[in-house]
């Protein structure tokens, strides 16, 4: 059955409400907050029958009515037809986005702890498989008298760190030499090319030996990280802020799905060919996942690979707000990963 436009009206703010109060929505309430021009009475009869055609649910029999599933995915279907984001909030939710990122972490991992602390919902982000990195920049950066941080960068966007044991007789100067030298002669070679060449380097002097083995090191572990789709969740500690999870065994179900590795994994890959996606409660075909729900957006990395990253909430969460930032995030990751990096 069709809804009319009064059933519409109140349906959403009966969502806007238990939205910002998880409390179940009485007649009441609606007449007293939402100006709609109705009377308490009206309301509830409205109710009773947006109950009866499987929008609505009453916990208790005293008690007002709470949205399901069925009652979101109307209002988030509906949300196409509201005013698009204005380039003033689209900025300033990347700029805020950005503030967040962390740095020297790759920028990909960086972003899923931005939005997660953004939304104060969990995130989730799949990075997808990647066929021969090439290497953008290498960094050396002097740490103490005998080691430095080595800070390798991939035509991806990855970005990988690690501390390496040099030779004391190394200064600032001869670490930025080496540091000029090895990216002019890496930039643009697969991570497989670069270990090979990094061998031939070692039989140059005055190229330090321990320095040539940890940038070997560390492109295998960028090569063999990039291997595989990978999936990071991002977090989740977040989640225990919601009044859903006060319950014990509430917070453990929840927590429990959110390790549901492969299966989220599946469903981001799904997910990574385009555009915004809502999967509502039992939508997404995850058993733990049934009171949850999953907003996601692809991302491009580049030679036609995408990766997606998304929020899950309780299904009483604010989509229009999550949609709006995760679409400034998905726009935002592309931008980053796909501009070249020739420092």
């Amino acid at each position: 059955m069709q809804l009319d436009e009064r059933k519409k009206r109140i349906l959403r703010a009966i969502i806007d409400d238990y939205v910002r109060t998880a409390s179940p929505v009485g007649s009441r309430t609606i007449s007293g907050k939402y100006m709609l021009g109705l009377s308490s009475a009206t309301i509830r009869n409205e109710m009773s029958d947006l109950t009866e055609l499987g929008y609505l649910e009453q916990p208790h029999v005293s008690a007002g009515r709470v949205p399901n599933a069925k009652a979101y995915r109307l209002y988030v279907d509906s949300l196409h037809e509201a005013e698009p984001l204005p380039d003033t909030e689209a900025e300033r939710i990347r700029r805020d986005l950005m503030g967040r990122v962390k740095q020297l972490n790759d920028v990909v991992n960086g972003m899923a702890e931005a939005l997660s602390e953004l939304t104060q919902y969990p995130s989730v982000v799949m990075m997808p498989k990647q066929d021969e990195l090439r290497i953008n920049s290498l960094h050396l950066v002097p740490i103490s008298r005998a080691s430095a941080l080595i800070v390798v960068v991939t035509d991806g966007g990855i970005i990988r760190d690690a501390v390496l044991h040099v030779s004391d007789m190394l200064d600032h100067d001869g670490l930025y030499a080496i540091s000029r030298m090895l990216s002019d002669r890496l930039r643009g070679q697969t991570l497989r090319e670069a270990q090979k060449l990094l061998k031939s380097f070692s039989q140059q002097a005055p190229l330090d030996p321990q320095v040539l083995e940890g940038i070997a090191e560390l492109a295998g572990q960028l090569e063999r990280q990039s291997a595989n789709d990978s999936l990071r969740v991002a977090g989740s500690h977040n989640m225990l802020r919601h009044p859903e999870y006060a319950d014990v065994a509430k917070a453990c179900d929840m927590l429990s799905a959110l390790n549901e590795t492969d299966s989220l994994l599946s469903l981001l890959k799904a997910d990574a060919d385009g555009g915004l996606s809502v999967r509502i409660g039992p939508e997404s075909g995850i058993p733990r996942m049934a009171d949850l729900s999953i907003v996601t957006c692809s991302y491009d990395v580049g030679r036609g690979h995408r990766g997606a990253i998304g929020v899950i909430g309780p299904t009483r969460m604010p989509y229009r707000q999550v949609l709006d930032t995760l679409s400034v995030a998905g726009r935002t990751l592309s931008q980053i990963l796909m501009t070249p990096n020739d420092e």
